[in-house]
């Protein structure tokens, strides 16, 4: 019975995959440790060059679950006083045989707001493009010669823009960002196969919002929340809160709930959705200049009975220069 529920899922899924005008924007859980994948006015905040690997398996064990990767670096330009700083990121996502690829660039320009430079405010904006794809290899038919399968990958390329405003003290930053921006004005989820017309699940603009701070608890104890709230003003809203224990400077202990809501009356939501749920553990380990971290995702829905949650990895590795200030932590 187990089984034939999953093969049900996948085929809903692929069918709104291929046939409906959706959404899908990339969603990790250790974003906290990692700013420039939802705002690039983070470009450089750590101050020195900083390189950043995360892979994420979403819904593990269901049959074409979402598997979502990205490599970055960022860091300052040395004749910028430390207020311009550069980063480049790239991010694929596959689910089922269709998938995106995309790389962008990033630039912030980081204004110092006291004499011992703890507080800045920093804009920047980002520029790339994504490679929108579908692998007809991958898909299971009944007609093996069906012509209006395509037999192998077809894929189109769109630019892409993004903007964001970040604000930092030692113990508190608040960030605004929209991601997407040439979404609304260009479609790469449509695409043509012998007089046959296909449409995949595509990115749409978001507009982030983050914020968070540092409690000290002990001399070896510290304490960080955060929330993030992601918002497309068509589906519904989502919801992170955050929490984190940081150990004698080394370990982090956290977890995270992500909700769906519909915050305020929109006209165009089915009545039908339901909230979608989910909680995270997640654990970073600091050791010298090297970050790991792996985090545990567990939908609290319905879903939960088809699948064995969601697995991510990440790495982080610092390059410190001779400006590193081991005085002046990078908490966020």
């Amino acid at each position: 019975m187990q089984s034939n529920l999953k093969t049900w899922f996948t085929a809903i899924l692929l069918t709104l995959g291929l046939q409906l005008k959706a959404q899908q924007n990339i969603q990790f859980s250790q974003y906290v440790f990692n700013g420039l994948s939802v705002n690039p006015a983070y470009a450089g905040y750590k101050g020195d060059l900083y390189m950043n690997a995360m892979y994420r398996h979403q819904w593990a064990g269901f049959p074409g679950s979402p598997k979502t990767g990205g490599i970055s670096i960022d860091g300052l330009t040395k004749a910028s006083d430390n207020r311009v700083g550069l980063g480049v990121q790239l991010l694929f996502d596959q689910t089922g045989p269709q998938s995106s690829m995309s790389l962008y660039g990033s630039y912030a320009y980081r204004i110092p707001l006291d004499d011992e430079d703890t507080r800045r405010l920093c804009f920047g904006i980002g520029a790339g493009v994504t490679q929108y794809s579908i692998d007809g290899t991958a898909l299971k038919y009944v007609d093996n010669n069906d012509e209006a399968i395509p037999t192998g990958k077809i894929a189109r390329w769109i630019p892409d823009a993004r903007f964001g405003v970040y604000y930092y003290t030692p113990s508190f930053y608040l960030g605004v960002s929209v991601m997407d921006l040439f979404s609304l004005y260009t479609d790469g989820s449509r695409f043509s196969w012998r007089g046959n017309s296909y449409q995949t699940i595509r990115k749409t603009q978001h507009t982030y919002l983050t914020a968070g701070t540092v409690l000290n608890l002990s001399d070896n104890l510290k304490l960080k929340p955060s929330i993030m709230w992601k918002e497309d003003f068509k589906g519904p809203s989502s919801i992170d809160l955050n929490a984190f224990l940081l150990i004698d400077e080394r370990l982090w202990v956290g977890g995270s709930y992500r909700s769906s809501m519909k915050l305020w009356n929109k006209s165009n939501l089915d009545p039908r959705l339901q909230q979608v749920n989910a909680a995270s553990v997640i654990l970073e380990y600091y050791f010298d200049r090297y970050r790991i971290g792996y985090s545990y995702d567990l939908n609290v829905n319905r879903m939960a009975n088809y699948q064995a949650g969601s697995h991510e990895i990440s790495i982080g590795v610092l390059f410190p220069s001779k400006r590193y200030n081991v005085s002046n932590p990078r908490y966020f």
